[in-house]
């Protein structure tokens, strides 16, 4: 039963909250919710899965989960992977296990609901349930500048989701209907849909941080605790790409053709822009924010493809694929940038070095990731990259000028280049030269900490050689 996956971290959250024992309950909810999702994860095929599990009607609103779509299935496949992981990462201040582990399950809870409601109410609404526990989180438990970050990312995605929400109400009220299976573009004006597109661009991408509305993300993931930074980072970032995939392409496929010359602008500056930003970072954690945001481009290409030929079979696989590995190596480098810091007390990559004398682990599995994020064939990234490129030509015929996707992709592929640099340079002032004052005594990771680190590698390692085990759920 899918509503068994919000039900049980929801309850292990109150039980942590009433005094249940935090860790061992959140370790055991995350769990349980990977064995909940599998039956209907393999079952995907089965029609009594797409009909939901029906709990609560009102008129025109209803709280149905189900997989609306084979980017249902991999976004909770992501989800409940990075949940369990998460769990196990990062130290929890001493007193503070009660906050800490509840809002990492309420967090999942959100994010899981999201992407398994098939009502446009409910897939609003858990989304901002998932925020609350995290504004906390970065605000009470994150380090440095928290409670600046936390006041950001409260201002930008209170922003993103108010003008998202004016969009679904625009969108419904022509629907006449809240309900997925309802979501018929014919039935919305063609005006309108220009509109209704605007509002979501405007809103989901503030809430992916698209360029340039992204400033609010580096300095939240620098500053959260370890569990926000990868179920944000990692899962909730993906509801924004999740919405236009799902609801915007679907809703107002004409709209998002008409604003097609403004998103390639825009994506560009995420790949470009911030990637030349990312260059320029001197602290690890921000990098990797950085980075992040950078890789919402190239996402946001692969929808653009889409809205330029709403018959372009690659595009939306290629979107969901890298979505999924995306989700993956980043909330696994922020995993292990939290082990770094632990362990030398700094993330200032200038006072880094020689790590991989003194943490050989630790040097491998985040080799590991870093290559992956960048796009090195064989692992998870590249096979969702470089569906992406091709999709961008996927209508192009030889003889024929270039058009604007075409050409936005040509200048897209120098954020291969841009995420080579940052990263081969952050790896090798890190890990290799001389050993140095922060890293000399530093230990490596510990078995609770190899757990999920390995877990996500393998994973990495197992779609990068076999992406259809995600292609497969998109068919």
């Amino acid at each position: 039963m899918l509503f068994a996956l919000i039900l049980i971290p929801l309850a292990a959250a109150v039980a942590i909250l009433l005094g249940a024992p935090a860790r061992k309950t959140a370790l055991g909810a995350a769990l349980a919710n990977i064995l909940a999702a599998a039956y209907p994860l393999v079952s995907f095929t089965c029609p009594c899965w797409n009909t939901g599990f029906q709990v609560l009607e009102n008129p025109n609103i209803n709280l149905s989960l189900g997989f609306y779509s084979g980017a249902s299935a991999v976004m909770l496949l992501l989800s409940v992977l990075i949940t369990l992981a998460a769990v196990y990462s990062g130290k929890c201040p001493e007193g503070r296990e009660k906050l800490w582990y509840s809002s990492t399950l309420l967090i999942a809870t959100g994010a899981i609901g999201a992407f398994l409601s098939t009502d446009l109410f409910f897939f609003y609404a858990f989304h901002e349930m998932a925020l609350i526990p995290t504004f906390l989180m970065i605000g009470i438990l994150g380090r440095g500048e928290r409670k600046a970050a936390a006041w950001k990312i409260t201002i930008y995605l209170a922003f993103g989701s108010i003008v998202l929400l004016a969009g679904l109400l625009i969108a419904t009220s022509h629907l006449g209907s809240f309900a997925f299976a309802d979501m018929k573009p014919d039935l919305i004006p063609a005006d309108v849909q220009n509109t209704v597109a605007l509002l979501f661009i405007i809103g989901f991408g503030t809430l992916i941080s698209l360029f340039p509305l992204h400033s609010w993300a580096a300095p939240a993931y620098a500053s959260a605790p370890a569990p926000v930074a990868m179920l944000h980072a990692g899962v909730l970032k993906k509801f924004g790409l999740y919405g236009l995939l799902v609801i915007g392409m679907k809703i107002a496929p004409l709209g998002m053709a008409h604003w097609l010359p403004l998103l390639c602008v825009l994506l560009l500056g995420n790949i470009i822009w911030v990637g030349l930003v990312t260059i320029n970072q001197k602290r690890l954690d921000l990098m990797l924010g950085n980075s992040s945001v950078m890789h919402m481009g190239y996402i946001f290409l692969a929808i653009a493809a889409l809205a330029a030929n709403g018959h372009n079979d690659i595009a939306e696989p290629a979107a969901i694929l890298l979505m999924f590995a995306h989700g993956i190596s980043i909330a696994l480098l922020f995993s292990l940038s939290s082990a770094i810091e632990e362990k030398t007390g700094t993330l200032e990559i200038s006072q880094l070095g020689g790590l991989a004398k003194t943490a050989p682990a630790l040097a491998f599995i985040f080799g590991l990731a870093g290559m992956a994020s960048i796009g090195l064939p064989g692992l998870a990234n590249f096979s969702g990259e470089i569906m992406i490129f091709l999709a961008g030509f996927a209508d192009w015929k030889a003889g024929t000028p270039l058009g604007i996707v075409q050409r936005t992709t040509i200048v897209a592929l120098w954020g291969v280049v841009i995420s080579a640099v940052y990263m081969l340079r952050a790896y090798r002032n890190t890990f290799q030269g001389p050993l140095v004052k922060s890293t000399d005594s530093a230990t490596d990771l510990t078995l609770c900490e190899k757990i999920p680190a390995y877990m996500l590698g393998a994973v990495l390692l197992i779609v990068g050689i076999y992406p259809a085990i995600i292609l497969n759920f998109l068919k």
